[in-house]
Order: structure tokens, then sequence, then C-alpha cells
């Protein structure tokens, strides 16, 4: 068996190398030509997937290790007897801790308390949207949720303790100071998410409130952001996803607090997941045994252990390990330096091939010194799971 393997795609080898000859390309190469004698075919999404990519070739089995599937013509796939599978959840968890970097830095750059009289909105709760309204829970925060479709599927007499409050999109805007947008991208039917966040909706957001958006750019109407920014600059706004990416508009990413490339679900925990679940799905399609692991796998973090004593500030202690795992300045800084030397798009391409090393915050070992449970409950909430309480 021959196996095409986008370069991006993490332990390519150590998983696939055992199901055939394993070749690792850089998207730009991955060609009719090059699948007409391969059998499997392993990309991220930067690579279309459709007839003029895969017609005439050998290939029966396409898995794209990411949780999107806009890449793909999954029709002419299912015409054509291909068979095509993704990894739904795989970088969830990365988005979230994006999500709350973000968050934590524009609470320490304005001076204000994230928790503090602040009520948080999260539109789509699907694999992102569900672990970061788990999280913001956890943290004590309140937490109003837009997801019509779930709303529908699971009832609004669902009166338990850990049910969402579903609302529909317009109260969440007008009542809450945080929004999270993380909606897959809808262009027809009843539930259409193309500028859900519309001209409208953006001039209806209160003044000093936060718009984040991470799940797909065409879901916020970044025209009408531009104007409102421009026209009255009284929003903090997160964008990590872009209409017309890669060729982005470079003024509108110069008006917003934090501008990344696409890049919140990068972590190399997220992506070496989605490599063991196409691995296992390629695996079960062939009718092979999995015999690879991703624990037996996956490489120690960096940085492996912090050690705080019981007295440090909950706050000062949650930046400092928010900052050591995660810290979203640097694709900020990242995104803007490789676009002054290779322009807007090119930039912006450039920085997500040759993103830097980041991994997740459950991959860090916190030790709290003396008696430390509210910090320790503190950061659990934030999705830092491996705290120890020690006492000596």
């Amino acid at each position: 068996m021959h196996i095409i393997v986008d370069d991006n795609v993490p332990l390519a080898d150590e998983f696939f190398s055992e199901l055939g000859e394993v070749t690792c390309l850089p998207t730009s190469e991955i060609n009719n030509a090059v699948l007409k004698d391969a059998d499997m075919l392993i990309c991220r999404s930067t690579l279309r997937v459709d007839e003029a990519l895969l017609a005439g070739t050998r290939v029966r089995f396409v898995g794209s290790p990411i949780i999107g599937t806009d890449h793909v013509d999954l029709d002419w796939l299912e015409s054509a007897g291909i068979h095509f599978t993704n990894a739904p959840g795989c970088n969830a968890d990365s988005v979230v801790d994006y999500v709350l970097s973000s968050l934590w830095h524009l609470a320490e750059q304005e001076g204000f308390d994230l928790q503090l009289n602040r009520r948080f909105g999260v539109i789509g709760a699907g694999q992102v949207g569900s672990r970061l309204i788990k999280r913001l829970e956890s943290l004590g925060a309140e937490v109003l949720v837009c997801d019509p479709p779930r709303a529908e599927a699971e009832g609004q007499g669902d009166e338990s303790k850990n049910a969402p409050r579903f609302v529909d999109i317009d109260q969440l805007v007008a009542e809450c100071d945080v929004i999270c947008v993380h909606t897959p991208m809808i262009t027809t039917g009843e539930h259409q998410t193309h500028h859900l966040m519309n001209a409208e909706r953006i001039h209806a957001l209160k003044p000093g409130s936060v718009l984040l958006s991470a799940g797909r750019g065409g879901c916020v109407d970044t025209a009408a952001l531009k104007q409102r920014l421009q026209e009255r600059g009284d929003l903090l706004t997160v964008l990590d996803v872009w209409e017309n990416e890669p060729d982005i508009d470079a003024e509108l990413a110069s008006l917003v607090d934090i501008a990344t490339p696409h890049i919140a679900g990068h972590s190399l925990d997220g992506k070496m997941q989605g490599t063991e679940i196409i691995y296992q799905q390629a695996c079960r399609y062939f009718g092979l045994p999995a015999r690879r692991k991703l624990g037996q796998l996956k490489p120690d973090p960096w940085l492996r252990k912090l050690v705080l004593t019981g007295w440090a500030p909950p706050e000062e202690a949650l930046g400092l390990c928010v900052r050591a795992c995660y810290d979203v300045r640097r694709d900020v800084l990242g995104l803007r330096r490789y676009q002054r030397r290779f322009g807007t798009a090119e930039g912006f391409v450039r920085y997500r091939r040759e993103y830097p090393l980041r991994r997740e915050f459950s991959t860090l070992r916190v030790e709290l010194k003396k008696n430390a449970r509210e910090l320790r409950d503190v950061l659990e909430g934030f999705g830092f799971s491996r705290v120890k309480l020690v006492t000596k």
C-alpha cells in the first residue's frame, strides 16, 4: 500500500509505516500525477480534495486529521467510491486554550477581571463550544449559549444544573460582555451561519465588549466589523479566522487587538490526536489491527512542571501558567513579522506552515505547595488538568 501524507501531519511515519510505504510531501507538491499510484491520502485543510485531484488515481481512502471538511468535495468522493474521514474534536482543547489565553491577555492589557460582572456568550456549542462552556462554568462564569440545532434537539425542558442556557443570538448579543463565535460554515438550510454576526448585530454590541471569532471566517461580517472599529473603536476583538483567507483584510488586522492566522487549533497535541484518529479509521477501513497508540509515541513537553507556593495570588499564578504554556502574543507578533517580510497572503500561509511548537494546557504539571485548594480549582477550571497538591 502506498500512502501520500502532507508533511505537516505529525507522527505520520510512526503511525502509518506499518500499513505501507509512506511518502511525506508539502501540500504544494501533492497533485493528481503524484497520486496516480497511491492508495491512501492523508492531508490537511490546505489541500483541495476533489475530482481534479483524485480522478484516475488509485486512492480509495482520504483522511484529514482536522475538524472541518470545507476543503473536500464530499459528494464527488462518495460518487467515486472513495472513503473520507476526518477527526472532529481532535484539536478542540487547543482552540479552547487559544480562547482563554486571548481573553486572559485582553484582561491583563485592559486591567479588568475576566469574571467580575461579565457574562459570556458562546455561539455554537459543538466540540469547541461545549468544552469552552464547561471551562467557563467551572470558573464560576455565567454563560449564555446560542445553538439553535442543538437547542431543538435537546429541547428547552431540561432544567438540570448542567444544562446549557440556550438563547437566540440577538438576546445573546444584547446581554453578553464577551462573545465567542465557534460555528461551522453553513450556507444552506434553516440555520445558515454565513454572516451570522451581521452588520446589525455588530452595531448592537455593547461598548467595551469582547468579540472573539475562532470558528469560520465567514460567520462574521468583517467589513461591518472594520467599519465599527474605524468609526467607534469601542470593542475588544480577537480574530483567528477571516474572510478570504489567506488574502485577509490587512487594514482590519491592524485594528483588532489579537490577529492570528487560523492557528487556534494548531497545538502539537491536537495534531497528533488527529493523526491517531485517522490511523484508527484507516485500520478499520482496510480491516487491519490498530497496533500503535499515541501514548507510546507522544513526546514529552519541553516544560514539564511548574512549582508554586500556596500563597501565590491566584491571578498571578494563573497568568504565569498560561504564559508559560501558551502565550497568544507570540502568534500575534509572528503574523506581523511574517506579513512584513512576505506580504499579507504569503505571510499568513508561511506562518501557518512554519508554526512553532505549542503544547496544550493539559500537558503542564503544576505542583502547589501548602494549602492551595482554591488555586488548584482555578487552574483546573482553566484547563490545567495535571495539578497536584504537595504537603511537604
